[in-house]
């Protein structure tokens, strides 16, 4: 029998793989993209700790993260305040030691009513001196000689504001000149605490001649009319350089009501005080309680 015509045994039995390709056997599963599947590990003795200390950490790092909010809020409060009561009003009065203001709180709600607002500004020395004596013997006669408040005037106002009848006032030039050029025309603790304010401020950074003037320039005269120079040419048809003791006198007179008395037409009452402040005026020369402000009123 040839070997052609020999029956087929049995198949061989395929080869076992050796210790060395079994251990290769999950590189050749990686090399496919079957990704090998971590067996859980039994937790360790430290984890428990490790974790206590990653919340406590955590906790610490949001106690900062807050304590930082809490701190930049107190600090963009204080930047505020300091901007609006320190760096803001320091910087408005500075700027207005140098030059008047175009308009006022007072010119702007006249203008809503309907006036003609007149205003002219004009330095210190185109004024005349009689004004000035005028406005220091009727509205303040410590005016160089206080630091903004008429303490013992003050007294007095309360004094004779507690046994009743009319109300009396004891504002200064100072306070009245904090109140045209800053704030408001109105009465109210808010109002009166912020003239307070301002009041220190400029008696702080200005000289008193500059108070003066920056009065005198702000000033309502009735009518439309602020100012001086504005009040003399409409009451009196001069400018503020040329005004006499008396047309002085009876401008000083109107100052606590402009609207409701009249310069240039005086009723009695305004007659009378008027020939008061003409001989007031007198003493404030001859005293040189005006020399702070007055040039020709200071001793040789």
């Amino acid at each position: 029998m040839s070997a052609e015509d020999e029956p087929e045994g049995p198949a061989p039995e395929p080869s076992r793989p050796q210790p060395s390709e079994a251990r290769d056997a999950p590189a050749s599963f990686e090399a496919f993209g079957e990704p090998e599947i971590p067996m859980p590990q039994r937790p360790r003795a430290g984890d428990k700790q490790r974790a206590r200390d990653a919340r406590t950490n955590l906790d610490l790092d949001l106690g900062r993260i807050k304590r930082r909010k809490r701190y930049g809020l107190f600090l963009t409060a204080i930047s505020v305040l300091f901007v609006a009561f320190v760096l803001a009003p320091v910087t408005w009065a500075g700027a207005y030691l140098f030059f008047d203001p175009p308009s006022t709180m007072l010119m702007m709600q006249r203008a809503s009513e309907g006036q003609t607002i007149r205003h002219y500004p004009i330095p210190l020395n185109r004024m005349s001196p009689h004004i000035v004596r005028a406005v220091i013997a009727a509205e303040d006669a410590n005016f160089c000689t206080h630091d903004g408040f008429d303490v013992a005037a003050i007294q007095e106002a309360m004094e004779a504001n507690a046994r009743g009848g009319n109300v009396r006032g004891a504002s200064t030039i100072s306070q009245q000149t904090a109140k045209n050029l800053f704030l408001w025309p109105d009465r109210s603790w808010l109002r009166k605490g912020m003239e307070t304010y301002f009041t220190a401020l400029i008696e702080f950074m200005w000289p008193k001649r500059r108070i003066m003037e920056a009065y005198l320039n702000a000033a309502e005269w009735g009518d439309g009319n602020f100012g001086i120079e504005a009040a003399a040419r409409a009451r009196f048809g001069v400018s503020a350089a040329d005004l006499t003791p008396l047309q002085a006198a009876r401008l000083a007179a109107v100052l606590p009501s402009p609207n409701r008395w009249s310069a240039d037409s005086p009723g009695p009452y305004v007659r009378r005080r008027a020939a008061t402040l003409v001989q007031r005026a007198r003493v404030v020369r001859n005293e040189r309680t005006a020399a702070c402000v007055l040039l020709t009123d200071r001793p040789e």
